[in-house]
């Protein structure tokens, strides 16, 4: 793999050095971004399952007819 890879890069290098340099950079870039940590920790912080509100059929006395109530967006 490692081999395959230097081999790439040294035929890369040996035909289009402005084009080898300008993806080197690009990917330096955006390995090193302050972007990337603050996608990541939005990542984190974002649940994967939402709440889903309930239709009301009259039979559910613990959920509140109105899923934007504040005391039911407290009680998550």
């Amino acid at each position: 793999m490692a081999g395959r890879l230097g081999w790439f890069l040294k035929e890369a290098w040996a035909k289009e050095p402005v084009l080898t340099v300008s993806f080197a950079i690009s990917i330096m870039a955006l390995l090193l971004t302050p972007y990337t940590k603050y996608t990541g920790m939005i990542n984190q912080a974002t649940p994967y399952n939402y709440p889903v509100p309930v239709q009301d059929d009259g039979n559910m006395p613990d959920i509140p007819s109105h899923p934007q109530d504040p005391q039911w967006l407290k009680n998550l």
